[in-house]
This record gives C-alpha cells, structure tokens and sequence, in this order.
C-alpha cells in the first residue's frame, strides 16, 4: 500500500464514525458567511471546525489556522437555476479546470480538514440523479490528486424518494452531507436506516423551522421562532446529534448574517454580537458562558390587521441574566418581497419611519404606516454585556 493511500486510512479512522462510536467532537462547529472577528468568535465559542461554501472564502484557511480550527473547503459548483448548462462541455471542462487548479494550490494546507463538493447543486431540478453523478466524477477528479482528505457532498433534505438514490450513488464521496431545518434533525437516523443510506453523514446546514416550512399569517408571512425558541432547539438537537452514530457531527447554520425573508431568521449572531443562539452552540461545545443573553418569554401584538394611521401597540416580555435592566430597540420594516430560494442572495426590505408614541423595554405604541401592505415589527432586546434576543410580529395594513 502506498504511503498516500495509508495516510488517507489514518485519516478517515481519524474523521468518520465508527461502528458503535457517537458522533465525534473533533468535528463540532458551524457554517460560515463573515469576517475574520465573526470567525475569531466561533473560536472562542469552542468550534473546531468551520464549514465554507465557496472559493473566495480560502482566506478562512489561514485565518482558521491561527485561531486553532480546521475547515471544510468549500469547491462551489454551478447550479442549473442559476444558468450552468451541464450538458455544456464547455462549462463542464471550464468548472472542472477551476476546481483542479485550487485543490492544486491547497491541498497541503495545515487547516484543511474536508473538500465541500457542491452545495444543493440540484435545487430546482426534477431528477438529481445525473448532476449527483457529476458531482461523484469531480470528487474524483479531487481524490485523484488529494488522497489525504476526504470528500464531501451537500445535498437539499427533501423526500425519502428524493434521497433513496443517495444508497447507492456517489462512491467517490466519502461523507454525505445534509442541510436539514427544524424536526427532520430528530428522524434522520430511522431515514438514513429506512433508505438503506451506509454513507457516514455530515449535517452540513443545522436550523430551526425554516421559513419554507413555518406556519403563516392569513396574508402568507411565515412566523418567526424568537432568538430563545431558537437556542433551544439547537441545544436539543446538537444533544441529540452527539449521542448518534451515523452522524458525524451537525454544523449549525449560519454562524454570520443573512438576509433570508428577514435578516434574522438564519442569523446566529445580530450585527455582530452574540446571542442565545451562540451560547447554546458554546454550550454544547463545552464553553458555557457566565452570563447568557436574554430570553424572550413572550411576545405579542394587539391584532394582525390594522387601518392606515391607527394606532399598534405590542409588548415583549424578556430576562436577563442576572435581573439588570434591559433596552429594546423597536423597528417597523416592509415584509420582505425579494424571496430566492437555495440560499440565493436577496435584497433586504427597507425601513419604515413610524410615529412612535410610547416605548420601552417591554412596550411600545406608534402609528400605523398610511400605506397599506404587509410590515413587520422587530423586537431587539439587549442586555449590559451586549448580547441581544431577538424576535419579530408580522402585522398588516389594509
């Protein structure tokens, strides 16, 4: 056996679950879309790992290394929706010259951990199975000039009919990885046994409800969990994921901001600063923290529907900590109208001014918008260390 080929044994017994052995810490980390502070603060969350999507965050391998994490490279793919044409020879040959060339340039770095195959390359597409094999022949392509490293594919959750292909597709990737939003977390081991799934996952994406799968108002806005209902479905379920062994490890999504029908709703941190969502995270990871951020015990508004001009009251009932006193930011906004799906990038709706006539911590009265439309009104409470809980009420005007 040649030495590369040993050196890739050592380090998939280093990296994939045994038979019998729980879901393994050496991977416990996060997604990841920010700046080098944001990454310094999954550091010092406990994270070992970080997961990026895409080429341009190879900044992250250095910056990783310094801090004392490993990464999952991202090799980005091009997506059918967004126009790459795979029956293009053209394209195929072009992406596939772009991925060699950068495994080339960093396959030898200290920080690497993982190549990220793709990521929900087949959203949009009927039938997955032929770009799934495609993305088997880059991962190919990438083993054939790493063998130190494994592979990694990311796919969309969707129906066990969807999946089942997954049995017996792919057998140059060496982890499946899954995106996965609200209670599917807590069924994946009984699916990945019902589809007849060997492969050792990887939940590369880890989320409370998404926004594809809450409840509406009449109006259709879906309703956002609050920043506490949030935290504590991470805590649950990354207690869940660590006593499994199919499951690698889950990285929570998305340690950063991201404006996905609204800017909080995937976002674990809120313009920078920590919240109960991350203190789970650093719970979990072993690193609670002394003082958490605040928890949201209830929200409310008075109606759903309001007249152009009249008056909107709604309060927030909130604790900190250590019982200190708490301030609340209150913020009208249009609902958001520039909805993509897969991630894609959207635009974030404006501000709206209103005429504010009462507010504090808990409360807070103003004046309906004059035009009519859907709104939302957001609730950011913040405690003396700085961290913040969020949540947020869709109300319409009509």
């Amino acid at each position: 056996m040649s030495r590369a080929l040993t050196l890739l044994a050592f380090v998939a017994l280093l990296c994939l679950p045994l038979p019998g052995r729980a879901a393994d810490p050496a991977w416990q980390g996060a997604a990841f879309e920010g700046d080098r502070a944001a990454l310094q603060k999954l550091a010092d969350a406990g994270a070992r790992v970080v997961r990026v999507y895409r080429e341009s965050d190879a900044w992250v391998l250095d910056a990783a290394q310094t801090m004392g994490m490993k990464v999952v490279m991202g090799l980005w793919l091009g997506h059918p929706r967004h126009g790459f044409d795979y029956a293009d020879a053209r394209q195929v040959a072009a992406q596939e010259a772009r991925v060699r060339d950068f495994v080339q340039r960093h396959r030898t770095h200290p920080a690497l951990l993982a190549w990220g195959v793709g990521n929900e390359v087949e959203t949009g597409v009927a039938d997955p199975l032929p770009l799934w094999r495609e993305i088997d022949r880059i991962a190919s392509v990438v083993k054939s000039l790493d063998r130190q490293h494994p592979t990694l594919m990311v796919v969309a959750d969707n129906s066990d009919d969807w999946l089942r292909p997954l049995a017996d597709c792919c057998r140059h990737v060496d982890l499946l990885g899954l995106n996965l939003y609200g209670g599917s977390i807590f069924e994946l081991p009984a699916r990945l046994q019902r589809l007849g799934i060997a492969k050792p996952v990887l939940v590369t994406e880890l989320g409370p409800l998404g926004q594809w799968q809450a409840g509406r108002k009449p109006w259709g806005a879906p309703v956002e969990l609050t920043s506490t209902q949030k935290a504590d479905f991470l805590r649950d379920a990354l207690a869940f994921v660590a006593r499994q062994q199919r499951i690698v490890a889950a990285f929570p999504f998305l340690w950063g901001e991201k404006q996905e029908q609204t800017a909080t709703w995937h976002s674990l941190l809120d313009d920078g600063r920590p919240t109960a969502m991350t203190d789970a995270l650093a719970t979990a990871w072993g690193r609670p923290p002394a003082a958490t951020a605040p928890r949201i015990v209830g929200i409310g508004i008075a109606a759903d529907l309001f007249s152009p001009g009249s008056e909107v009251s709604a309060g927030v009932d909130a604790q900190s900590f250590d019982g200190s006193p708490l301030t609340t930011a209150w913020t009208v906004k249009a609902e958001a109208t520039d909805l993509r799906v897969g991630g894609d990038a959207e635009t974030p709706p404006p501000r709206v001014e209103v005429r504010v006539r009462q507010a504090d911590a808990r409360s807070v009265r103003f004046v309906a918008p004059s035009a009519p439309g859907a709104y939302r009104l957001f609730i950011e409470v913040t405690d003396r260390t700085g961290k913040v809980a969020t949540a947020n009420l869709p109300f319409r005007v009509r």
